[in-house]
C-alpha cells in the first residue's frame, strides 16, 4: 500500500502537446501550478507537496496508453487531493477526463478546485453561494460536474493564503475527508 502524501495537479494543458521549447509552460494554468512549486521552493512550509514529482518525468510526444495514462494513475494513486486549475481557458481533454475520472470515481480523492481569475473568497461568491459563473465553468469538464457529489470539492481563489488553508485541511485529504459536498470559503 502506498503513502498517499502527494498532491496532484490537474489543469488543462493542449492536445497534442505544442512541441515547441516552451511545450507545456507557454500554456495558462500551467503557469499556476509552477506557482505552486515556486512557493514551496521560497517556503519550505508552504503545505504543498507534488505528486508530479514522484515519478519520472514523461516527454510530450509519449504514447497515451503505454506511459502517460499509466504513469498520471501512479500519481494519482500516491495523492491525498487533486488540486484541479479551472478558468475560462480550461478545455475538456482526455488528460483531464482521465484525472478527474480516475481521481474521483476510483480513488475517491477530495477536490480542491482553485478559480485563477478570482483572487478573494468573496469573489467566488454571489448571495452566500457561489457565482452562476462559477458553477458555469463546471460544464466545461463534464466529469467533474457529474461525479463532484461523490467525494468533498473546496472551491477557491487563486490565494496563497486561502491555498494555504486549504491544503492543510484534513476535511480534503483522502485519509480524513469530510462528506461529499460542495465547500467553500466564506
Amino acid at each position: 500500500m502506498s503513502y498517499k502524501n502527494g498532491n496532484y495537479c490537474a489543469f488543462y494543458v493542449a492536445e497534442p502537446f505544442n512541441e515547441s521549447t516552451l511545450g507545456a509552460y507557454a500554456t495558462y494554468d500551467f503557469v499556476y501550478y509552477n506557482l505552486l512549486r515556486a512557493w514551496r521552493a521560497n517556503d519550505p512550509s508552504f503545505p504543498f507537496n507534488n505528486s508530479h514529482s514522484t515519478t519520472y518525468n514523461v516527454r510530450d510526444g509519449s504514447a497515451w496508453e503505454l506511459t502517460l495514462k499509466p504513469r498520471l494513475r501512479e500519481r494519482l494513486r500516491n495523492s491525498k487531493n487533486v488540486i484541479l486549475f479551472l478558468s475560462e481557458r480550461t478545455l475538456n481533454s482526455r488528460a483531464l477526463k482521465e484525472e478527474i475520472d480516475y481521481g474521483i470515481n476510483v480513488l475517491e480523492l477530495p477536490i480542491i478546485v482553485i478559480y485563477p481569475d478570482y483572487k478573494t473568497k468573496e469573489s467566488l461568491l454571489q448571495n452566500g453561494y457561489l457565482k452562476n459563473e462559477i458553477q458555469n465553468l463546471w460544464n466545461k469538464l463534464p466529469i467533474l460536474r457529474e461525479s463532484m457529489h461523490k467525494v468533498p470539492t473546496l472551491h477557491i481563489p487563486m490565494s496563497k493564503d486561502l491555498i494555504t488553508e486549504s491544503l492543510r485541511n484534513n476535511g480534503f485529504m483522502t485519509n480524513m475527508k469530510k462528506t461529499p459536498y460542495v465547500y467553500f470559503y466564506r
